[in-house]
């Protein structure tokens, strides 16, 4: 395995998009950034008490240009609170972003709160993040009541899954108007600089996106991005948001979340207009 180098840069025509008028109007669109704020959670919770506060960092990253954001209310609760998401409904003025798992009881939070958005992700007790995504085949009869059930009260759904096109089709047969790919695979790769793996996994991720748009998905994409390689999958005309936290919240240790925002901001920007 090679060493790692956390700030290369990807060169968006890794994307290798097609040259047609419908994805030059699609990627004429803005693409939406959503900041995931988590790990602010995970700083204050490493002390205990209120400090940092996931919701100030929030209102922060909406300054500084993020269209909505994200928050994961973990079972057990490692770093988002119940109060969070309380009190994220209540002072943001961009769209809240639900992420949870696919239970009675968080269902039963979704319906309390009325985020805009809620997306149905995977757990498991001993991970340390979301390893991937959701079995929407196997578990289509757990999914689909919860679906139903949040879509009929306003609340759109989202299925965090894995870029393949059959999963797009289980997707769709479901009723789930968005997905959100992983882009994991895609991101441990190009940390680890392995090119001939990152072009097969952006590839992946392209032609996901562009089977699960032809059945009238909306596409959005998430998990480790960085700074360095955002470029291509922004690049890509299907998504039309993306979800990013850690990384965000690791540089801004040392240039501030605003400017951490900020530039990935930029970089999409520039990415989704090359």
């Amino acid at each position: 395995m090679r060493a790692r180098r956390a700030f290369r840069t990807l060169p968006v025509s890794l994307s290798h998009r097609a040259d047609t008028g419908t994805n030059e109007r699609m990627t004429s669109e803005k693409l939406r950034l959503g900041v995931n704020i988590d790990h602010v959670a995970t700083v204050r919770n490493a002390r205990g008490g209120d400090y940092p506060d996931p919701v100030r960092a929030a209102l922060l990253a909406v300054e500084a240009g993020a269209d909505g954001i994200t928050a994961h209310l973990r079972e057990d609760r490692r770093h988002i609170r119940d109060t969070d998401i309380a009190a994220l409904k209540r002072g943001l003025s961009v769209p809240l972003n639900f992420e949870m798992a696919a239970t009675d009881e968080m269902v039963a939070i979704a319906l309390a709160t009325r985020p805009h958005a809620a997306c149905l992700v995977p757990e498991k007790r001993e991970e340390r993040t979301t390893e991937g995504g959701l079995d929407i085949v196997g578990g289509r009869e757990h999914l689909a009541p919860r679906i139903r059930t949040l879509a009929e009260a306003g609340i759109r759904v989202s299925l965090f899954v894995e870029p393949e096109p059959a999963v797009m089709d289980a997707a769709h047969a479901l009723g789930a108007p968005v997905v959100e790919l992983h882009t994991g695979s895609y991101c441990e790769a190009a940390l680890e600089d392995d090119d001939g793996r990152t072009a097969h996994e952006l590839a992946r991720l392209r032609r996901a996106a562009e089977h699960g748009a032809g059945l009238g998905l909306e596409i959005h994409a998430g998990h480790g991005l960085t700074l360095g390689s955002v470029g291509p999958v922004a690049a890509l005309p299907q998504i039309r948001e993306l979800n990013i936290g850690h990384s965000l919240i690791a540089d801004a240790i040392f240039v501030g979340l605003d400017q951490a925002v900020r530039d990935m901001r930029a970089a999409m920007d520039r990415a989704r207009l090359a």
